[in-house]
């Protein structure tokens, strides 16, 4: 690995950890108002029922095994018994299934925003760019997924898994990393990318799950006197 790459793998992570911490409280402080998804269900709302539930529903499936699978040691899982074949088989056909059913879900909304006039009025270039990053991010995890069906030595578990753990012991294993596949290292930059992005796009509202709704009182309605 050249001195250039070295470097690569050990600043940016952590250059994107502060614009992702500092952009969350930037955008908390100076525009909560538009902390928000915008959303434009008013404007369509069929294929948003359809589009946004299967997109939604993919993304937790994608999360749960992207953090399964970098920060589950090989080890773990052969000490209870799971051996690295089955969990690698497992992890590729249901990523896939997660990835393409992500991929559908986006184009449908992408679409959505094409096609309908008043959302593609409502649609800003900071929508647009987080469009453009976030299909990239996705398009080249299912590559990448897909490129995992042809036997190689050479797995995520063993290579970005560990340097992706030593990203929070602050000592990233740029060794392990520089043997990763082409593809592996395109995928882990365009997600740096989209979590530098996220603060200041819609994609924030991912922090405001509405918890508060589960524990406010009842709202009592009277009827008013004439």
């Amino acid at each position: 690995m050249s001195w250039g790459e070295s470097i690569l793998w050990m600043v940016t992570p952590y250059l994107t950890i502060v614009i992702f911490v500092g952009g969350l409280i930037w955008r908390y402080r100076y525009d909560r108002f538009g902390w928000t998804t915008r959303s434009s269900q008013l404007y369509e709302s069929p294929l948003l029922r359809v589009a946004s539930p299967l997109f939604h529903y993919a993304l937790l499936v994608v999360i749960i095994g992207h953090i399964t699978g970098l920060l589950i040691p090989v080890r773990w899982t052969d000490a209870i018994g799971v051996a690295n074949h089955a969990y690698h088989v497992n992890a590729l056909v249901w990523g896939g299934l997660a990835g393409l059913a992500m991929l559908a879900g986006l184009g449908l909304l992408i679409y959505r925003r094409r096609a309908r006039g008043p959302v593609f009025v409502a649609t800003t270039a900071n929508d647009k760019t987080m469009y453009v990053v976030l299909s990239a991010a996705i398009i080249s995890g299912v590559v990448t997924t897909a490129a995992g069906f042809v036997p190689s030595e050479v797995s995520y578990r063993t290579t970005v898994a560990p340097w992706f753990r030593g990203i929070f012991k602050l000592h990233p294993d740029v060794a392990t990393m520089g043997h990763a596949s082409g593809l592996y290292k395109m995928h882990t930059l365009i997600g740096m990318a989209l979590v530098a992005l996220f603060p200041f796009s819609r994609l924030v509202h991912a922090f405001s799950a509405p918890l508060g709704y589960l524990f406010r009182p009842y709202i009592v309605y009277r009827r008013r006197p004439r």
